[in-house]
């Protein structure tokens, strides 16, 4: 089972699931930038979590969308894919 989320699958999330087209060695190195600074809005950011949720068949908490930066996000669901395991 797949246990943890890497910038890289971020970023491609970010691009299939909302248009934004960010480097992920530049998603890693700037992790505490907010969506914002990179182009994703809330509703982006909704759509990637709901990828999310479909793609590993979790449940991610309902606060998942209100994360600022790329870092909290893949600390939020990773923590929600390592309890799974």
């Amino acid at each position: 089972m797949h246990t943890e989320l890497s910038y890289t699958e971020l970023a491609a999330l970010m691009e299939r699931r909302a248009g934004v087209i960010v480097d992920p060695a530049d998603l890693e190195l700037q992790s505490d930038t907010p969506f914002a600074d990179f182009g994703l809005d809330s509703l982006g950011l909704l759509g990637i979590v709901g990828a999310l949720e479909n793609e590993h068949g979790a449940t991610i908490p309902a606060d998942a969308d209100a994360c600022r930066t790329p870092r909290e996000l893949l600390d939020v669901v990773n923590n929600v894919l390592k309890a799974r395991a």
